[in-house]
């Protein structure tokens, strides 16, 4: 039996939201310790990672590891019928071929049952060995957002620098060029949300497609700060931590020749 009760139902509709133009479909993994989710996009360029801890969740309960094939866009369309306040509870059997979800709205006691039906998804779960990365960048998730739709409104690629100075976001397309640079500000009269830090091992230059840069901006509202990982040859990591539950991480690599298919080095990452 998988039980999950989660009061802040809106986080799921957002985290549904920010995966689903991305990922088709998925096996999100429930064991004793939480729920996981590990998925390539269709193109084979990115990778989403969700992991969520059982004690995040109101009560969680999983007497055995069950594995849930979901279609995103069907379960995006159920949670729209949930409110952003209502308490949703996830079940579903040992080996299940429907999850269970109620809506609950505390205030007006209304119940909504749905069933959404799974499927059968093959996925090759990829190993991610630990990598000590040459420059990681914590700034506002709003921030992050609008470099990435300032810039995808010039070029499709941009190139990412990170050096002393700080981390220079740099495009260039039909109608000119575009250069945002972000210094590490630590003020006192900054919130910990606001503020933006660079920890450099050594400079680090990569080049992302920037659709895939303004699609993760989708997770911004799941948390107040992103933080990018980046090593020279490797695929950046854009992580989003939810609140105390885990974290959300886009693994995407770098652009290397527009017609090679990099699906292998985010595999190796």
């Amino acid at each position: 039996m998988f039980e999950a009760r989660l009061t802040q139902g809106g986080l799921l509709k957002k985290l549904v939201e920010a995966v689903k133009d991305l990922v088709t479909d998925g096996n999100f993994e429930a064991t004793e310790a939480g729920i996981s989710l590990q998925a390539m996009d269709t193109s084979h360029v990115c990778l989403v990672a969700l992991q969520l801890r059982g004690d995040g969740f109101e009560n969680f309960r999983c007497d055995r590891n069950v594995t849930l094939g979901i279609q995103l866009a069907n379960l995006s369309k159920l949670l729209k019928c949930a409110g952003n306040d209502d308490i949703i509870t996830l079940k579903a059997d040992d080996q299940p071929d429907v999850i269970t979800m109620t809506f609950e709205d505390p205030k007006t006691e209304r119940f909504a049952d749905f069933s959404l039906k799974l499927m059968d998804i093959d996925s090759e779960h990829l190993g991610i060995p630990e990598t000590e990365y040459s420059a990681t960048i914590r700034m506002p998730s709003a921030e992050y957002a609008r470099i990435c739709k300032d810039l995808s409104s010039i070029g499709e690629t941009v190139a990412i620098s990170a050096t002393k100075e700080g981390v220079k976001f740099s495009t260039s397309g039909d109608v000119g060029t575009a250069n945002i640079t972000v210094r590490s500000n630590t003020a006192a009269d900054l919130k910990p949300e606001q503020q933006t830090t660079v920890e450099l091992g050594e400079p680090v230059a990569l080049t992302f497609a920037l659709r895939y840069l303004n699609s993760f901006a989708k997770a911004a509202s799941l948390a107040s700060q992103v933080q990018l990982s980046m090593t020279k040859d490797l695929p950046v990591v854009v992580e989003f931590t939810i609140s105390d539950m885990g974290h959300l991480k886009f693994y995407l690599a770098p652009k290397i020749d527009e017609d090679e298919d990099m699906g292998d080095e985010v595999g190796e990452s």
